[in-house]
Parts: structure tokens; sequence; C-alpha cells
């Protein structure tokens, strides 16, 4: 019997790939819808050793978004760890509480790759754009208890870096998020 079902998905697959139907192609393409921009205003580094970096998160910073707007809370944040090829990979953890008083967990992962410019720029404490040719991306997830903002549990993001600075004088990072649809 088994052999008999193995011999019919062997021959609808020649058939489906005969008819085209079994080629790749784009069937859900995802479409991005702006969720908010968001500021956090971040202690310099400890470090542990080359691989291991912890930013606290300064209680403060902002979110902005069409339904959305808070302050972050504060407190340890960000975990990001360098790999041996040099790309950064995130681990972040951070509590927003909104205007209205309803508070927001966010954790997320991401790639940080430094092009030369952004990398020079980092270590001079200079501020760092997309424009400096670094790549850094986040998958933002949400948690709360929050009624009204009960669909964030439901949804992916994805976040884009539009400014960072790690430098004795100031050090933040914003993004801007969207909700993948």
């Amino acid at each position: 019997m088994m052999t008999r079902s193995l011999a019919y998905l062997g021959l609808a697959l020649v058939f489906l790939s005969f008819t085209g139907m079994a080629t790749a192609q784009e069937v859900a393409s995802p479409k991005l819808e702006y969720l908010m921009t968001y500021e956090a205003e971040l202690e310099l580094p400890q470090v542990i050793n080359d691989s291991l970096y912890i930013y606290t998160c300064k209680p403060g910073g902002w979110a902005r978004g069409p339904g959305i707007n808070g302050s972050f809370t504060g407190g340890p944040c960000d975990w990001p760890r360098i790999m041996p090829s040099g790309v950064a990979r995130l681990d972040v953890r951070a509590t927003l509480k909104t205007d209205d008083g309803e508070l927001i967990y966010i954790t997320y992962n991401g790639i940080i790759k430094h092009s030369e410019k952004s990398y020079e720029k980092l270590v001079n404490g200079a501020r760092i754009t997309p424009e400096d040719g670094i790549y850094f991306i986040t998958a933002p997830t949400f948690q709360t208890s929050s009624e009204k903002y009960g669909w964030l549990n439901g949804v992916q993001a994805v976040g884009k870096m539009i400014e960072v600075q790690v430098s004795s004088e100031r050090s933040y990072v914003r993004y801007d998020v969207y909700v993948v649809r």
C-alpha cells in the first residue's frame, strides 16, 4: 500500500513539473505596514569580552506611531554577540510604557553587519546611518495584556535602524518598525 502511494506521489510530481505548477514562484509577497519609530537611550556597554557586550537602556527614550506612543522603562536590554565573522547577532528585550499607561514587552533578534565606513564611525563615537553601508535589521515581537494593544501579540514586525551612536556624549539607537502583513 505504501509503495503504491509513493508511486502516485511520484507521478503527480512529474505531471506538475511538466505543467509548470511545481516551479518556484512568488505566491504571497509580504507587505509592510508602518507601526512606529522608536529611540532608546543607552548606557555605554559593559564589555564582557570581544564577543559579548551588554547595553542598559536608560529610562525614557520614546516611541511614536499612528496608534502608539510611549517611553522605555529602562534596565538591561541588549546583549549583542559578535560572531567570528564579525557580524553581530542581537538579543534585545525592553519594556515600553505607553502614554495611556499600558505595558508592552518588546523582544527581538537581528543582524548588524558593518561596512568599513560604519565600523570606523562606531569606534570613533560618530553617528551612523544606513547611508554608511551598515546592514542593521531586527525582527521584533510583542507581548501585552492590554486590550487596546493586544493585537500586537499576534504579529511579526521588522525594524530597520535609522540612527545609532555609541559615545561618551550620547549612546542611542533609533528604528523604524513595520508590521509584516
